[in-house]
């Protein structure tokens, strides 16, 4: 029995193409790019080509670009890097109850600060409500930051109104974009984004890699100290193997992104239409809303997070959900708590699918058919 994969929303393959261009900058290009001598002027040329291209997938400067170990570390430093340069400017900070937990762990930290953090909730359909965002606005924030898709359920959050809501307030704004990054087109500048977050390992690149977009006009302290690399705003010496390898997997996400967009909308339509055929009951969290293609949440009534999951992985079936398992009970879903209640059953009977490089419509539907038939026999038991 061969596994399928539907939890690219967590993970995702190496891309061959990305394999090759580390194994190569491996074997070839060892020299610490902060080094004066041809070895390390060789490793600074990688180093600049791909943070060229970092940028302009997002319509940024190089000089913009904060090379980090991920998106965690991309969403610390945008939040807390933020908030300590300028809180002689204010001390709230605005934020959502679905984020993910780099972000809302990092506003429960700054809290502890003496931050004020206001954590906005979202409808039925998981998105934000503008009007409440703009009631929490005060002279006394500073940093405004919303995911631009949901990691559990794909919506996608309206982050080009929000950019212009906050065109004439002191506010930054920063949106974690690690499930949008290479399926949605974003341009910093058209959005009025200040800080942005991508993570390597979500687009087919290596893991412990992302990076900070940090506007020209933005003021951030650094959270390590060190060296002066990545223009002192992030100590240490670059990852120059994993960077080149993520300058590829950017590349090819960049270049094929309508192709993929097209490919993995057809994966979840067939995907869901499986289901139905085999008259399985479900409902689409967030189903009302605009999703990206490559992530569907579903609820299965009857069933629980638990024995869903164990099962699927015993028929070669690898699924993920956002409720906290532990042994012998299950914690909502934080997320869908917030566009329902904790009482709903879907924070606790819901699955997340996610679709990507690992599939074809041929495992995508094998999947469903083996999903139905567990969801079947859990509800008939």
């Amino acid at each position: 029995m061969e596994a399928i994969y539907l939890d690219h929303a967590a993970t995702t393959p190496v891309h061959p193409e990305v394999i090759h261009e580390m194994t190569e900058q491996l074997q070839e290009n060892f020299g610490n790019p902060s080094s004066i001598h041809s070895y390390g002027r060789k490793a600074r040329q990688v180093l600049d080509q791909a943070r060229r291209i970092a940028a302009k997938s997002i319509n940024a400067t190089e000089k913009e670009i904060v090379f980090t170990s991920g998106g965690t570390e991309a969403d610390n430093l945008a939040l807390i890097g933020t908030a300590y340069a300028n809180k002689e400017n204010g001390n709230h900070i605005i934020t959502t109850k679905i984020e993910h937990h780099a972000t809302i762990h990092t506003a429960e930290y700054l809290e502890k600060q003496g931050f004020n953090v206001t954590y906005l909730d979202v409808d039925k359909n998981g998105v934000v409500d503008l009007d409440e965002l703009k009631q929490a606005l005060t002279d006394q924030t500073i940093l405004v930051s919303i995911m631009m898709v949901n990691n559990e359920t794909g919506v996608i959050q309206p982050i080009a109104e929000i950019g212009k809501i906050l065109a004439d307030h002191q506010a930054y704004l920063h949106t974690d974009a690690v499930q949008a990054y290479g399926m949605n087109p974003i341009d910093v500048k058209d959005m009025q984004i200040d800080l942005l977050t991508v993570s390597s390992h979500k687009i087919n690149g290596p893991k412990g890699l992302g990076f900070l977009y940090v506007g020209k006009d933005v003021t951030l302290h650094a959270l390590q100290h060190g060296g002066e690399q990545e223009r002192k705003r992030r100590p240490g010496t670059e990852n120059v193997a994993s960077i080149a390898g993520f300058r590829k997997a950017i590349e090819i996400a960049q270049s094929k992104r309508e192709e993929h967009f097209k490919t993995y909308e057809d994966y979840q339509s067939h995907f869901l239409k499986t289901l139905e055929e085999e008259a399985v009951s479900f409902s689409i969290n967030g189903a009302e809303s605009d999703r990206v293609p490559t992530i569907v949440n579903i609820s299965f009534p009857g069933t629980n997070v638990e024995s869903l999951l164990m099962n699927f992985d015993l028929s070669g079936v690898a699924a993920s959900s956002g409720s906290a398992c532990t042994a012998g009970s299950v914690e909502p879903s934080h997320v869908l708590s917030a566009m329902h209640s904790e009482e709903n059953p879907c924070t606790t009977n819901s699955i997340r699918f996610s679709f990507g490089y690992a599939n074809n419509k041929d495992n995508v539907i094998e999947a469903a058919k083996k999903v139905a038939a567990i969801v079947k026999r859990l509800t008939t038991l």
